[in-house]
């Protein structure tokens, strides 16, 4: 018997394979072939021999006799997705959304030790900005939008010890080179779980970021609206973070 309506599957008995996944997804201890059936509508033999189909497979175990868990051929597969999830190949189709509303360049920057490296950038020569850092420059934390959400992340200790590597050294008049200040900045960035570059690594350019995370909830990633000082729009912070939460959401973090 086959379906075709909306995105069903048009295999019945994969169907109910999926039905019957779904059940042992919703329990932490094994289930009862008597509570599936009831569960599914499956008739227990249906039922029955589709879980043991799935059981040679290693996609279902029997711990004992009439009774089921999700087995750890699905574990297996899970680590592999997971692995080969990346964050670049996540941020570029949203990158690119959010490039056509702002104009703007579009940031993508991960944390190497003290500082950030752009990993991705969408951007344009209607922007009226020169791109001074591409792809693969870096930055320091303490000076960047993005940077500074890391160190949000880090323990008062872990800040201090950062300040003390680096000196907290500035390129502008604006930069932040004092760790009274750094404590005060970031304290805001975890208010508001965001953060914003205000002309601190370059005059003339102010930032905004919002945080990628990964499907344990690790702040792996940061996108960041670069724009001259004057053009960045405060309406663009909504949307930023929007596109930061749906690329949390294609590595798997779930925000409860």
């Amino acid at each position: 018997m086959r379906k075709t309506e909306g995105n069903t599957p048009t295999i019945q008995v994969l169907e109910r394979m999926f039905t019957l996944l779904d059940v042992l997804a919703a329990h932490r201890d094994p289930v009862s072939l008597k509570e599936i059936s009831e569960q599914t509508g499956l008739h227990p033999s249906t039922a029955h021999r589709i879980l043991n189909d799935l059981a040679v497979g290693r996609y279902v175990d029997r711990p004992e006799a009439g009774s089921y868990r999700l087995g750890m051929r699905l574990l297996e597969l899970g680590n592999l997705v997971k692995a080969r999830l990346d964050v670049r190949d996540a941020a570029l189709g949203p990158m690119r959304e959010l490039h056509k509303l702002t104009h703007q360049p579009v940031n993508l920057s991960v944390r190497q030790g003290d500082e950030i490296v752009y990993i991705e950038r969408t951007y344009s020569e209607r922007s009226g900005m020169q791109v001074v850092r591409a792809v693969g420059g870096r930055a320091p934390l303490h000076l960047t939008s993005v940077g500074k959400l890391f160190l949000a992340h880090d323990d008062p200790q872990r800040v201090r010890a950062y300040a003390t590597r680096t000196g907290l050294s500035g390129h502008t008049r604006n930069s932040i080179t004092d760790l009274p200040a750094l404590e005060r900045e970031l304290s805001k960035v975890r208010q508001y779980g965001t953060a914003r570059d205000n002309e601190e690594l370059e005059l003339g350019v102010r930032c905004m970021a919002a945080g990628i995370r990964d499907d344990q909830g690790r702040l792996v990633a940061g996108l960041s609206i670069s724009a001259p000082a004057d053009r960045l729009e405060e309406g663009w912070m909504e949307r930023l973070q929007a596109t930061a939460a749906s690329i949390s959401a294609a590595l798997g973090w779930q925000d409860r």
